[in-house]
């Protein structure tokens, strides 16, 4: 059944080593990839660009301004002497918010009158617009107990106080959760891309009918394509892996032999996507098309960036027929959460199941479309 199999591993691995030029693109590009995504996918919004209108230009509003810069959310560009100069400059995108202090606010507070300030915020950016509303109000509701404090001399506490924990990332960090879902976004299209520009790139030269006529298994023959990208997708999570710790200081907080155990049954079924485009591509033009049909899915609906909680239900049976769903899942657990077998083994199940069809419809297809 396995006729030939150790045939086409030596043949393969030989034609991998024979260009080293592009065996180092194969180990840096995904360690490049990580490099970058990892630094430009940030959703800690600091120093949002900001500016003000103070009418009133007293000590009592100049400490307002203070609680806004002090907070490290805000960043103030320049003060403007109208109405009409924080809406330009927020319409040409030179600020996303506009502080307007009214003329009267020193003289309201001191007096222990009611006052405004009206905070313009550019909505246009959801992300920004939402923290910048929620930071505004806590800064206006501090100073508010505070000032209440003042005038009846009690405590500067509210009666009532949540006390949140942050588990596992008390820092919240944006990089301690995305880059290991990073990670098994660029394993998954890189070992697929790899596996099927190697198999089409032998039907564009011919070489593949003539590895058919020799006494070669067909079963053989696929797996012997296959194992030595397998290996080459086993030092890339290495290397992505120690980018992860080192670079963007992500420990791992899980068992290291559980991760590796996962990631190998992630990587088959890779290779398995990888078979599969290739059947269905008839060049790498195509190949590299059909799979953005997985990539994008991939990428949009299994978690990485989005809750999928909170996804419409259709859109979230959709992802969870992708299998980077449960290697993210997996990643995050063990990387992040120290989560055990007992609780990660079904997800370990459901990517096994998938590999094995995956490679069986590949393996259907391919012998159809050679016979």
């Amino acid at each position: 059944m396995f006729k030939g199999l150790v045939s086409i591993m030596y043949k393969e691995s030989r034609h991998i080593l024979r260009d080293p030029r592009t065996l180092f693109l194969m180990l840096l590009v995904p360690a490049a990839q990580l490099t970058v995504f990892g630094y430009a996918i940030d959703m800690d919004v600091k120093n949002i660009a900001t500016v003000v209108y103070n009418l009133d230009g007293r000590a009592e509003s100049r400490a307002l301004i203070d609680s806004f810069t002090n907070s490290g959310y805000f960043t103030i560009k320049r003060e403007v002497t109208s109405g009409a100069e924080v809406n330009h400059a927020i319409v040409r995108g030179e600020a996303k918010i506009g502080l307007i202090i009214p003329h009267d606010y020193s003289d309201r507070l001191l007096t222990g009158e009611h006052t405004e300030i009206q905070v313009l915020i550019d909505g246009s950016d959801s992300t920004v617009a939402m923290q910048a509303l929620n930071v505004s109000n806590a800064i206006a509701l501090r100073k508010s107990i505070d000032l209440l404090a003042d005038v009846s001399g009690g405590a500067t506490e509210p009666p009532i106080a949540a006390q949140p924990r942050v588990l596992f990332n008390p820092d919240m960090r944006t990089a301690n959760f995305m880059v290991p879902g990073l990670v098994g976004i660029i394993l998954q299209m890189i070992t697929m891309l790899l596996t099927a520009f190697a198999i089409v790139r032998e039907k564009e030269t011919g070489t593949l009918e003539q590895l058919m006529v020799t006494p070669v298994s067909r079963l053989g023959l696929i797996l012997g394509k296959l194992l030595p990208y397998g290996l080459v997708g086993i030092m890339e999570t290495v290397s992505v892996l120690v980018l992860m710790r080192f670079l963007f200081q992500v420990p791992i907080a899980g068992s290291v032999f559980l991760l590796a155990g996962f990631t190998l049954i992630f990587l088959f079924t890779a290779l398995g996507l990888g078979l599969l485009v290739s059947t269905f591509a008839g060049n790498q033009i195509q190949a590299l098309q059909f799979s953005f049909f997985i990539i994008l899915p991939s990428v949009l609906l299994s978690g990485f960036i989005f809750p999928q909680d909170s996804m419409p239900h259709i859109i979230y049976l959709i992802g969870q027929a992708v299998p980077a769903t449960y290697f993210i899942q997996i990643l995050r657990g063990i990387i992040l959460r120290d989560t055990g077998f007992e609780d990660l083994w079904m997800n370990g199940v459901i990517l096994a199941c998938m590999g094995v069809f995956v490679l069986t419809l590949a393996t259907l297809r391919f012998r159809k479309n050679l016979g």
